[in-house]
This record gives structure tokens, sequence and C-alpha cells, in this order.
């Protein structure tokens, strides 16, 4: 019989198949008391998993390149981390296994990131993957993972670890349905980048029988479990018609009357930049730059690797826009020569602009880079900072920027809603402004956007957050400047007429979802955007905001 599931839809597409479990977690090793002059050999062989392990994380992100290699870096960053290590070989000094040991380690400092509020909660099931990767190689035994399966199926797991979602082969993984996550977790956004149809934070998702067909709608986070044959045809044939409409919309985003929504890519390193070339991306709206830090965590990379790196993004867009936001370290991307280690609430401390102010060569450094790498090309440039709060923040940057000699435009970024609330403040200071939504809704409801049980809360349909949004761009029109949009909502083709509607100015997504934001935008002009997107803010929740705006652009 038929039944209907909902989660929360984060990649478009739709998949058919049957269900496929991803394997059982490591087993909890026992905690067995070993004798003393064993335990340098304990160390020894827990020394050689953590680098083994770390090297065949490196390993995969390197096979899959662009976002998965940076977020696979970081883990194998988290595996050497020296202080987990330590606490390792602590215990197995007084007696533990090398196995044991890790356990305990690893779940100490779960523990911790717990009562530090939480906020860090989003590296929780990175660390405990890191965790079964080092324990497994200890006890000899395979590493849980994406099941061996000759045809092709539709993945379910509780969650689903970076270094699985990376090396997913698409042509085997129709799609995938998790318990856990949210609309903005590592397995979201890699799973767009891959162009795998995905639903998150679906109750019961693991109670699925093995074998069972479901019918997976990735952009309503719709799950049809045993559907029939009439349900069957619906899905495909609204998949066939959604694949032409991509084939045929084509050139820069525009509505069907013609206003123009330039669409961008966001993009972490050069490597992301084929994808974004190849999906029509008119420029770039978000240069991640932190992947240039985290190769190492001790020191900042020099001034000629960082211009070598960004003159390789800046290149690929002649003529084109693309907006560079400098470093945005802290809470969950911790540098050691940057980051505060005691802070009690990371996410809520000293991160993005402030770390930079508190560290001013850094920053220097970086925007010297950035003018030298953008000399003699042709290219739009524009820096914006992360985290800015006030008209103070944003005047502490532009005076920066324009101290180091950069001749582009200086933005900020509006992720905490004091910077949405005074955005015309802000613009005194600055040229234009870019909406991280996914920020922005952590902060505004004080829900992790990590944690699968506050998911509505990331929801970016909430009305809430569409009248921050609206305030900003409200601001920017009074002011004669842009505001875009960088954040995970824009690469949801619905609510991209919403947005423009509300008056974004630009849409900036992963590379996969262009496509179908150009094919959608074009059916629509800005008026029927608009009536979308006062509808959507005259609901009261999200689901609502969503079935209202949909019903206005589809005449009803």
């Amino acid at each position: 019989m038929e039944t209907t599931l909902r989660g929360v839809g984060v990649s478009h597409g739709v998949a058919i198949g049957e269900v496929r479990h991803m394997g059982t977690a490591v087993l909890e090793p026992p905690a067995k008391q070993i004798p003393a002059e064993e335990a340098e050999r304990e160390q020894g062989r827990a020394r050689q998993a953590v680098e083994a392990v770390a090297a065949d994380l490196i390993a995969r992100g390197n096979l899959a390149g662009g976002e998965a290699q940076h977020v696979l870096e970081a883990q194998a960053m988290m595996a050497q981390d020296p202080e987990l290590m330590a606490d390792v070989e602590r215990r197995i000094a007084v007696g533990s296994t090398a196995e044991r040991a890790v356990y305990d380690a690893f779940a100490a400092y779960r523990a911790l990131l717990a009562g530090a509020g939480e906020y860090l909660a989003g590296r929780v099931a990175d660390l405990d993957d890191v965790r079964n990767r080092i324990v497994a190689r200890l006890l000899g035994v395979p590493m849980p993972g994406v099941p061996d399966s000759d045809e092709p199926y539709v993945l379910i797991a509780r969650d689903l670890a970076p270094a699985d979602t990376a090396l997913l082969d698409p042509s085997l993984v129709l799609g995938f349905v998790t318990e856990e996550g949210g609309p903005t977790s590592h397995s979201a956004i890699l799973a767009r980048a891959l162009g795998v149809p995905a639903v998150v934070a679906l109750p019961g998702a693991c109670e699925l029988a093995e074998g069972t067909v479901i019918a997976v709608d990735g952009s309503t986070g719709e799950v049809f479990v045993d559907p029939g044959v009439e349900k069957r045809a619906e899905m495909e044939r609204a998949a066939q018609e959604r694949k032409a409409a991509l084939a045929a919309s084509t050139g820069p985003g525009a509505t069907s009357d013609g206003h123009k929504v330039p669409l961008l890519a966001n993009v972490g390193g050069p490597a992301d930049v084929p994808a974004a070339v190849e999906a029509g991306a008119e420029g770039v709206g978000l240069f991640r730059t932190e992947f240039l830090f985290l190769d190492d965590s001790e020191r900042a990379p020099s001034e000629e690797k960082q211009v070598e790196a960004y003159r390789k993004v800046l290149e690929a867009f002649p003529e084109g826009r693309v907006v560079v936001r400098v470093l945005d370290a802290g809470a969950d991307k911790p540098l050691a020569f940057l980051t505060p280690a005691d802070e009690p609430n990371p996410a809520l401390g000293v991160r993005g602009l402030r770390t930079l102010l508190d560290h001013p060569e850094v920053l220097r450094t970086q925007l010297t880079a950035l003018a030298k790498a953008a000399e003699g090309l042709p290219v739009y440039l524009e820096v914006m900072a992360p985290m800015v709060a006030d008209r103070a923040d944003a005047k502490a940057f532009a005076d920066a920027c324009r101290e180091a000699g950069l001749r582009a435009k200086f933005g900020a970024m509006v992720e905490i809603p004091s910077a949405a609330l005074r955005a015309r403040s802000i613009l005194r200071e600055v040229e234009f402004l870019s909406l991280g939504t996914n920020d922005l809704a952590q902060y505004a409801f004080a829900a992790d956007r990590q944690v699968g049980a506050v998911s509505r809360l990331q929801d970016p349909w909430q009305p809430a957050l569409l009248d921050l949004i609206a305030m900003a761009a409200e601001a920017a029109r009074a002011e004669g400047k842009s505001c875009g949009v960088c954040g995970e909502a824009a690469s949801d083709p619905l609510l991209a007429c919403v947005l423009t509607g509300l008056g974004v100015t630009s849409l900036s997504m992963g590379a996969a979802s262009i496509p179908y934001v150009r094919a959608t935008l074009a059916k629509y002009t800005l008026a029927q955007c608009e009536r979308a997107a006062a509808a959507a803010r005259a609901a009261d929740s999200a689901e609502e905001a969503r079935v209202a705006a949909q019903a206005v652009l589809s005449g009803e």
C-alpha cells in the first residue's frame, strides 16, 4: 500500500528504486586493560591508524575534488588533532588498548562539543565518522560504508559522513534519504554538488525494509513508499518535463518579462570553476577562500600562494562578476593560529570579520593578494566580509580594503539579524550586501544549521527569515545598491522567484542548481514573483509560505 513520508528536500530531482541501507556502525571496543610494557606498542598502533585514516580521507578528497575535497581535508585535520592524539596516548599509558583509547578520547571530545551549546554539533557526524574509521582499522574490520550493488538503488542512512557522500557513484546511487541532517549540512551541500536527489531529516527512514521500492522527490522532500504505477508514471513524467525545460533554458538569468537576475556560482576554489562555467554561471557570487587556509592550520598561506589561487578563479570569468569572501575562520572552521581555543560558545564568539580585525596582518595579506591577482584582468572584482554586525564593522572592513590598495567594490555579508535590521546604516560604508541565508536563519531562530531536530527552523521559507531578507533588499534599493543571496536558499527554484520578488538583485548557488533556477525564473514575470513574495511573507509557517507562493505562481 502506497504511503507518503515527508522530510526536507535538499537536492532537486526524482529517484525511484529499491532501498539499500548504509553499513552498520562500528561496535564499541571492549574495555580491556593492557600490561604497562605494551603501552608503547599500542601508542604506535594508534598513531599509525590515525595517519592511515587521514591519508585515506585526503586521497578520497583528491578523487572527489571541489567542495568535497575541502570537507574531507578538514576531516583529515580532525583525525590528526594533536590534543586528541595526546589524550589517546594518555589513556593508553594508563592501560587502555589503542582502539578503546581512541573510542573514549573521541567520546570525551564529542561531549565537549555538546557542552558548548551544540553550536559545534554540526561536526559531530564528521567526528563520529573519523572515530569509526580509526577504530575499524585498529580492529581489523571493514569500514561500514556504501553497500556493494550491481544494480542502481536509493541509499538510506541515519546520516551520511562527507567521506561517504563525496564518492557516491551517481550511476548506482539514484538518490539518498537520511534520518538526520539539515538543508545546510555537509551531506546536503555535497548532494547538490553531485546532482543526486536527496531528502534529509526524514523520521523513520532507517525503518524502511531493505529492497522496498520508494520514490524520492528531492525538491518537495516527499518520499513515496511502494508507489503505485500511476504515481511512478506521474513522477517520471514530471522528471522528463523538468529535464526538457532545463535543456531549453540558456543564457542569462531573467524573468519572462526581461527583468535581469544574474545567476552566479558558489565556489570553494579553482576545482569548482569548470562545473560553474559549464552550468552557464554569469560569475561567482561566493568565492569561499577557506580552502587555502585549511592546508595548514598553523600558519596563513603566503601572499604568492594566495595570488596564484585567486587568479585561477578570476581568469575563468573574463568581464564577469566575482565576489570573494575573505577568510571566515572560527566556530566550525577553527584555525590554530587564529581561533581562540577556550571560547564557551564559538559560533557566538570571535569568528569571521571579528577574527580578521584581531589579526589585521592576515586580512592585509589576503586583500593585497586579491589586488595583485586582479591586476590586468577585465573581471569585476568584489570583496566582502563575513559576520558583519553593524556599521562600525563595515567601516573597519572598507578602511582595510582601501589601505591595501584594493580596487574593487567592498561589501558586507548579512548573516546576523542586526545587519538586516540596520542594513541601510551598513550600506553607508560599503557598496553591496550579500545574504548568507544559512547563518542568518541559524542566528535568527537559535537553531544550529547541522542539527536535524531543529531543521524546520532552518527552512529558508520561514516567513521571519523572508522578512529579514526583504529588509536588507529594501535598504539596498533605497541606497541605489545591490543585494544578492549566496546562501542555500538561492538554489530552490521556487524560492528563487520569491527572492526576486523581495527585491534581491542576484542569486548565487551551487553550479548544479543553476539550470533549475534559470528555467523556473524564465516562466514568471516580475509582478508574479512580487505577488508570490507577498503571499509567502503573509503566511505563518514555512510550509504555508511555500504553498502560498506556489499557488500564486500556478495561478490558483
